[in-house]
């Protein structure tokens, strides 16, 4: 006979081999590699506490040492710039409505520590929850670049007026903040800044130079446009120059955020009275919000935030403590330690390779 077989029938009855689905060994698929597996012995896990401690500790006072050097003025102003007998949410909300009402107010800063140059003027919202999911999707960024753009739907509702798109659309844009401040001290004017103010890769990657305002609700003019939200937008300046207009469009992720409103390049002396006219337009009593005017100074750290330097000293402190509660058991109670050449990585079988767990 030869090596073939046959069936009852007579054909041939072929032979098939089965595949194996065990994978191709390596010694990355049978976790063979070499490894690091530390033994945290006492000495060990002190050592840890306390380095890290050491290091946490100075890094934490210098980090609050640059926040308690930073100084400034924070000034509530929307509760003050109104007239007095404005007491309810509704009367207070007609008031700023109204557009034939004069909303101009005069608030006194006092600079009670030296503020170097340059001085920045930020502006600050309370309870205006900027990431809301509506909120933050109202924005078209391929008609903020100049691109041709056909739908607007994500900009609902300010999308068109009477038919014609709105440019630059959607919510964030036509609830630009309004609100102006001019600075003066004994009747002289103080230069604000206003340029520089936006993040540069906003400037030069989301806005377009091409990209004028069209048809926009808040400009006066607008026929239909509707409710106006906030600030109007100059037509004949481009999207990339208005630094107002990038800032905002930048959304807060907390409901109370500050942006920055523009810069003094000016020194202000201890018991300098600065005077602030305030043009009080924009509208947050309709939703029980809060104004604030801020005058900073900045560090090497940037502005005035404790909790990155509160973060670092408790952290620090912490370890220490630790090492010293685990170094006092350890002194008291102190353990023997096991024979790590048991352990099975380090034994090894009869053909001298290292036993794998």
């Amino acid at each position: 006979m030869n090596g073939a077989s046959t069936s009852e029938t007579g054909g041939p009855v072929s032979i098939l081999k089965k595949e194996s689905r065990r994978p191709k060994y390596t010694k990355f698929t049978q976790q063979e590699l070499p490894a690091c597996k530390p033994l945290l012995t006492p000495g060990w896990v002190i050592a840890i506490f306390l380095t890290v401690g050491v290091i946490f500790v100075p890094i934490g006072v210098v980090t609050l040492l640059a926040s308690n050097s930073v100084v400034q003025i924070v000034q509530r102003y929307d509760d003050t710039c109104l007239p007095a007998n404005l007491t309810t949410k509704d009367a207070q909300v007609s008031y700023i409505q109204n557009p034939s009402t004069v909303k101009k107010f005069t608030v006194i800063l006092n600079v009670v520590k030296y503020m170097k140059s340059p001085v920045y003027v930020y502006y600050e919202l309370d309870n205006f929850y900027q990431n809301h999911r509506r909120y933050v999707k109202s924005r078209n960024d391929q008609q903020l670049r100049g691109q041709n753009v056909t739908d607007l739907s994500a900009c609902k509702p300010e999308d068109r007026v009477n038919g014609l798109p709105i440019t630059p659309c959607g919510l964030i844009a036509w609830s630009l903040f309004n609100d102006t401040y001019a600075f003066s001290i004994a009747a002289q004017n103080i230069t604000v800044n206003k340029t520089g103010i936006a993040w540069k890769s906003d400037v030069d990657k989301k806005f377009g130079s091409s990209v004028f305002p069209q048809n926009f609700p808040n400009n006066n003019g607008s026929a239909g446009a509707g409710l106006i939200g906030g600030a109007a937008l100059q037509t004949n300046v481009s999207l990339d120059m208005d630094e107002d207009l990038i800032v905002w469009m930048r959304t807060a992720a907390l409901p109370t955020f500050r942006k920055l409103w523009g810069r003094i390049e000016q020194e202000f002396q201890p018991g300098t009275n600065i005077s602030v006219t305030v043009q009080n337009q924009y509208n947050t009593y309709s939703f029980g919000g809060k104004k604030k005017l801020i005058l900073s100074t900045t560090s090497w750290l940037g502005g005035k935030n404790v909790f990155l330097g509160t973060a670092y000293l408790a952290m620090g402190l912490i370890c220490i403590f630790l090492a010293f509660f685990f170094f006092l058991i350890h002194l008291r109670n102190p353990r023997p330690l096991g024979d790590p050449s048991y352990l099975s990585w380090n034994r090894k079988n009869n053909t001298g390779e290292y036993l794998r767990t």
